[in-house]
């Protein structure tokens, strides 16, 4: 097989990697049992993983080792053998979501060459990220918001006023949500869905064109996986809050924690990033189920390689979930 079929096949594989864990994480809609939720997208997720042909490790996974059982940084996944790749996971993004059963939950995962993607614990980080066909540092993250706006808008021969900004609905953005206002641009405030957040300005019809914020690392790093295939800009930086944080950032190498990150020290190299809509989204349809036994799932891959972004229907049967179809 040639190297372009087995990178063809594994964004489909990556695609069954996050429909199984979405199909499970959804049995727990509503139920209040955020960690049932989380459990079972991460068992399905990591029985998946399993099955793929490639020598992969966890660069940016649910936890550390000793933290959690399972999808834990450096945990090598798949059945060994070539290609060695990166993995990013996040098996439920939205665990919240799915126990008071809200809008928004997805699995998510990224796929990259062998030292693709960046590896730090999963504290937050603060980000910036815009769509493409942008000028190349239009927005910077150590820029006032007003300033970026203003830039953004002149790329775009827009005004201000016409600009959509997503972030998180955190009383931690109080600042920033009153000086994007001030600005005079518009925003969307999103209860979850760091990723889906961080991508939509990418997104063909999202309405949005910049996300600013803090989140969580590893959704920083596959939402930049995204971005890669999609042509978009970000930067990162990471946020240490304590004492723990600082000491578990030297344990990972990471010598200048104040360094701003470009969207290629996050994702490097070829990448591939799939995600499956959980319940529904401005990115995705979620998990629709039938009295007949068929579910149907709404995921999207996107490959840097080819700079292609694909929506997948898939229809399963309960009598073959077992077997990973």
């Amino acid at each position: 097989m040639t190297d372009a079929a087995i990178d063809r096949n594994l964004a489909l594989e990556a695609v069954r990697v996050t429909e199984s864990a979405a199909m499970a994480a959804l049995a727990y809609l509503g139920g209040g049992d955020e960690r049932a939720a989380d459990e079972a997208a991460v068992k399905a997720m990591m029985n998946r993983l399993g099955t793929l042909i490639l020598d992969g490790t966890v660069r940016m996974g649910e936890g550390e080792k000793g933290e959690v059982e399972d999808l834990y940084t450096g945990q090598t996944i798949g059945t060994g053998g070539a290609p060695k790749a990166d993995v990013a996971v996040l098996a439920l993004e939205g665990k919240s979501i799915i126990a008071r059963g809200g809008y928004n939950a997805l699995s998510v995962i990224a796929l990259a060459e062998d030292g693709g993607f960046m590896s730090v614990p999963n504290i937050y980080m603060e980000k910036i990220a815009v769509g493409p066909d942008l000028p190349e540092g239009v927005v910077d993250l150590d820029a006032e918001p007003a300033d970026n706006l203003k830039a953004l808008a002149k790329a775009k021969k827009v005004k201000v006023s016409d600009l959509i900004v997503c972030m998180l609905d955190r009383p931690r953005h109080a600042q920033l949500v009153t000086k994007v206002r001030d600005a005079g641009a518009r925003i969307r405030l999103i209860l979850d869905g760091d990723v889906s957040g961080a991508v939509a300005p990418a997104l063909p019809g999202s309405g949005v064109v910049i996300f600013l914020g803090s989140g969580r690392a590893t959704q920083g790093v596959l939402a930049a996986a995204a971005l890669r295939g999609l042509g978009g800009q970000m930067q990162s930086r990471l946020i240490v809050r304590n004492d723990d944080e600082a000491q578990r950032l030297r344990k990972a190498g990471v010598e200048d924690a104040a360094k701003k990150y470009e969207l290629t020290d996050m994702a490097a190299g070829n990448v591939t990033f799939a995600a499956t809509g959980v319940t529904a989204g401005p990115m995705l349809s979620g998990v629709q189920t039938e009295n007949d036994g068929w579910s149907t799932t709404h995921s999207l891959v996107v490959r840097s390689k080819t700079r292609t972004l694909r929506y997948i229907e898939g229809h399963h049967h309960v009598s073959k979930l077992a077997q990973g179809g």
